[in-house]
């Protein structure tokens, strides 16, 4: 283990991690660090615990967006494969139609 000290609305803190974690940890420290100066520039001055309550609304929201492009994108993805795979199953009627015109026009 490893402890990390990072800095999140002007305090300091110390955080223990798994050994080779510690660069992550100080780049996660630092997006909640911005999140809490960007709730201050935004709202004013706030209180630690606000801050703090503030950077964690922020980043959830920014979860919740990104899980909904995921989403999206994902059945966009999908819809573009059953597309291929309808495209794909007329394409091959029509070959059998074709197949079968082609031996009804032999024989006659």
């Amino acid at each position: 283990m490893s402890e990390v000290g990072i800095t999140i609305g002007g305090r300091r803190y110390s955080v223990h991690c798994r050994d080779g974690e510690e660069d992550h940890l100080r780049a996660l420290g630092a997006m909640v660090d911005q999140k809490c100066s960007d709730a201050n520039e935004a709202l004013g001055t706030l209180s630690e615990s606000r801050q703090l309550l503030m950077a964690a609304l922020l980043i959830a929201d920014e979860l919740s967006e990104s899980r909904v492009a995921l989403e999206r994108r994902e059945l966009r993805d999908s819809a573009t494969s059953i597309g291929a795979d309808t495209l794909d199953a007329i394409a091959d009627r029509l070959e059998e139609l074709c197949i079968t015109l082609e031996q009804q026009g032999a024989s006659a």
